[in-house]
């Protein structure tokens, strides 16, 4: 979907391997992370739910997480869809949305993945995730507004994204 002008316009799979219509977060301010059970990143997923509970609190209607499960890197998210929702939901008492297992890199990469590295590229162009825990942050516009790796924690882009959030406050999208 090289054409496609704003993250709205996708449809990646849910836990379940049915669509999930991104347009249904319109106006919001979304941040995406590809996540892992088995990383040395893991415990983000405590600091991610940690964040949305935080900027939920103060701007309900306008923020949300998704996480996409990844098995890329190193094999460390190997489980079924079942158990990785079960690991993220009773291991991690995560609440935000996390969606099917996919792939981030390569031919078989997820479109919003493949959109969202074009739209902005890593350190010198690089058009590939590096590593799980990759970070993007979508403006209520749906275009991509930042941009960080695995080793920069949730806690430390809450700023940009409560700038995100400001811009368009009570603006209608």
């Amino acid at each position: 979907m090289s054409s496609a002008t704003t993250f709205y316009e996708f449809k990646p799979k849910d836990s379940k391997g049915a669509p999930h219509d991104l347009s249904a977060y319109k106006g919001k301010v979304v941040l995406v992370v590809n996540t892992a059970s088995k990383c040395g990143f893991t415990p983000q997923l405590d600091n991610l739910e940690a964040l949305y509970k935080d900027l939920k609190t103060a701007h309900p209607s306008n923020f949300e997480i998704l996480a996409f499960p990844c098995n890329q890197f190193g094999g460390q998210d190997p489980g079924s869809n079942e158990e990785i929702q079960s690991f993220c939901t009773l291991g991690h008492k995560v609440t935000y949305k996390v969606l099917g297992k996919t792939d981030v890199n390569g031919s078989t990469a997820e479109p919003v993945w493949e959109w969202m590295k074009n739209e902005k590229p890593g350190l010198m162009g690089l058009q590939r995730i590096k590593w799980n825990f990759e970070k993007f942050l979508i403006g209520r516009d749906g275009k991509v507004k930042g941009r960080w790796a695995s080793t920069t924690k949730p806690e430390s882009i809450k700023g940009a994204i409560e700038e995100e959030i400001k811009k368009g406050a009570g603006a209608k999208v």
